[in-house]
């Protein structure tokens, strides 16, 4: 198989992903590393942050580690995340994605992140 261009890089740290009320504020400690996401809906705020920030009590989902997609993503292209998730969804991994204006971000359980990074290489993905 011939080497594939997208590079992804393992982002130091381990995440969360939580849910609080929409009504709620942003909390101050969402906000307290290099990496967060905050998305907000009729039903929910969302918020993916680093785990040691997190509040006691609430509703998170816990042991997340990132790779991202290394540099700028045209809108234009096709499949990217598809392709990646494909090839981790055959092998029994599952995933949550978060997408910023110039990349994508691939959440992966801290207990799979080392069998993923093994299954991209070994369909010629660079893994940093």
């Amino acid at each position: 198989m011939e080497k594939n261009d997208i590079i992804l890089k393992l982002i130091d740290g381990t995440f969360g992903v939580c849910r609080l009320n929409p009504a709620d504020e942003i909390p101050h400690w969402a906000k307290n590393d290099k990496f967060y996401s905050i998305s907000k809906t009729g039903e929910e705020l969302s918020i993916v942050c680093a785990q040691e920030d997190i509040s006691e009590g609430v509703t998170s989902e816990l042991g997340w580690k990132i790779l991202k997609i290394e540099g700028v993503l045209d809108f234009s292209l096709i499949g990217i995340i598809a392709k990646i998730s494909s090839i981790l969804a055959d092998s029994g991994i599952s995933i949550f994605v978060v997408s910023t204006f110039n990349t994508d971000y691939i959440l992966i359980k801290e207990e799979n992140i080392s069998k993923a990074i093994s299954v991209l290489r070994e369909v010629k993905y660079t893994v940093k």
